[in-house]
C-alpha cells in the first residue's frame, strides 16, 4: 500500500480510504487497519476508515464461496469495495479515485480496472487506472514495508483465500 500512496502523493493530495469488510478474522482486519492508520499518521496523509461490516460483504458474495482465487468471487469483491470507495468519494465531492489493489502480483489488474470503472460510472465520478505493480511497484512496496517494519499479511484477506493457501 505504501508505494502506491507515495507515488500518488507526487501528483495528488490523496485521501486514503480503507474499506475491507472482506478481511477475516476480525483480528486480522484490526491489525491491517491499525498498520494503515499508523502509516498515514506518520506520513501525514488524510485517511478515512470505512465501517467494518463483514456480514454485508458475505451477503454480497453469497454463492461464490467456492470460486478459485482470481476468479468471480474476487471480481465481485473488487466491485463491492470499489463501489464503497466511489460512493464515499462522491459524497465528499471528490471527482477521481483509484485503488492500491493493483500493486499485488496476485490481482489481475484488468479485472480491478473493470470493477473500478463500473463503480465510478454508478456514482458519476472517474476511476483512474493505475497498475502499481509496473516498474517494480511490488518490489518497491516490499522494500518500503521492510524499511518501516510493516506487518505483511500472508493471504489476500478473506477466509476463502486462507482456505486456498492452506490447501496448497
Amino acid at each position: 500500500m505504501a508505494y502506491p500512496i507515495e507515488l500518488l502523493s507526487e501528483e495528488y493530495a490523496p485521501i486514503v480510504f480503507f474499506s475491507n469488510p472482506n478481511i477475516y478474522p476480525e483480528e486480522e482486519y484490526v491489525r491491517r487497519r491499525n498498520e494503515l492508520i499508523k502509516y498515514c499518521e506518520e506520513k501525514q496523509y488524510d485517511y478515512i476508515i470505512d465501517d467494518f461490516e463483514p456480514e454485508k460483504w458475505y451477503a454480497y458474495i453469497k454463492g461464490m464461496e467456492n470460486e478459485p482465487e482470481k476468479g468471480l468471487r474476487c471480481n465481485k469483491c473488487f466491485f463491492y469495495r470499489l463501489s464503497r470507495t466511489a460512493q464515499k468519494a462522491a459524497q465528499l465531492g471528490i471527482k477521481y479515485f483509484t485503488t492500491t489493489l493493483t500493486v499485488s502480483p496476485h490481482k489481475i489488474s484488468k479485472n480491478v480496472f473493470e470493477a473500478g470503472k463500473k463503480a465510478a460510472e454508478n456514482f458519476g465520478i472517474t476511476f483512474i487506472e493505475k497498475d502499481f505493480k509496473k516498474q517494480n511497484g511490488f518490489l518497491k512496496t516490499m522494500e518500503i514495508a521492510k524499511q518501516n517494519n510493516f506487518y505483511r499479511q500472508q493471504y489476500c484477506g478473506c477466509e476463502y483465500s486462507i482456505r486456498k493457501e492452506t490447501k496448497s
